[in-house]
C-alpha cells in the first residue's frame, strides 16, 4: 500500500503549527505511518518543513488566484480571499511560525511574490478610499496574514468553529481596515 504524500504533509501541519519543535515520531505517528517510512518520503527534518512549507505557500498563491484579487472592487477582492484562504489557515499558521523556511531562497521567493500581490490588494484599495490610508498596505498584508494564522490556532484548539472562521476573520480584519467617513463632532 503506497503511503499518500500530501496526507502526511498535512498531519505534520497539524503537529508542526501547534509545537514547531515536534520530533519526527510525532509526526509519523500523527500520520500513522512509521518513522522510517517518513525518513523514506523525506529524507530528514529539514527536508519535511520545507515540503510543508512550499505546500503552504503554493496553496496561499492558490487562493490569491482563486480570489482574483487583481480584479474588481477591492472590499469584494478581500472577501473573496477570505473565503478562499480559510480553509488552509492552518498551513498559514504553519508558516507564520516556522523560521527556518527563511533561508530557503526559493521559498523566499515564492513568498515575496504573493507579498508583492497582497501589498498591491490594499494599496489599490487604499487609492479607491476603501481601506485606512494611515495604515501602509505592508502592515495591512502582515495582519491579514497573521490573522489567518490565528484563525488556523483557533480552528485546531477548538476555540473557534470552522463555519465561524470566514466570517469571524472578515468581519474583524475589516472592522480595522475598512476606511469609515469622520463623524461628526457631537458638540
Amino acid at each position: 500500500m503506497a503511503t499518500d504524500r500530501d496526507a502526511v504533509l498535512e498531519a505534520a501541519v497539524g503537529v508542526l503549527s501547534r509545537r514547531p519543535t515536534a520530533h519526527l515520531d510525532e509526526i509519523a505517528r500523527a500520520a500513522g505511518i512509521s518513522r522510517a517510512t517518513l525518513h523514506r518520503l523525506f529524507p530528514g527534518r529539514d527536508a519535511l518543513i520545507r515540503e510543508v512549507g512550499l505546500l503552504g505557500l503554493q496553496r496561499f498563491r492558490a487562493a490569491l488566484d482563486t480570489a482574483a484579487i487583481e480584479d474588481g472592487d477591492p472590499h469584494a477582492a478581500l472577501r473573496r480571499l477570505v473565503d478562499a484562504v480559510v480553509p488552509d489557515a492552518a498551513l498559514c499558521a504553519f508558516l507564520a511560525g516556522e523560521n527556518q523556511l527563511y533561508d530557503d531562497e526559493a521559498i523566499d521567493e515564492l513568498w515575496e511574490s504573493q507579498i508583492v500581490r497582497m501589498h498591491a490588494l490594499f494599496l489599490r484599495g487604499q487609492q479607491q478610499g476603501v481601506f485606512r490610508v494611515e495604515l501602509s498596505a505592508a502592515w495591512l498584508s502582515e495582519a491579514f496574514f497573521d490573522l489567518v494564522a490565528g484563525i488556523g490556532w483557533a480552528i485546531q484548539d477548538g476555540r473557534l468553529a470552522p463555519r465561524d472562521a470566514a466570517f469571524s476573520l472578515a468581519e474583524l480584519f475589516l472592522g480595522g481596515a475598512l476606511r469609515t467617513p469622520p463623524q461628526p463632532d457631537p458638540q
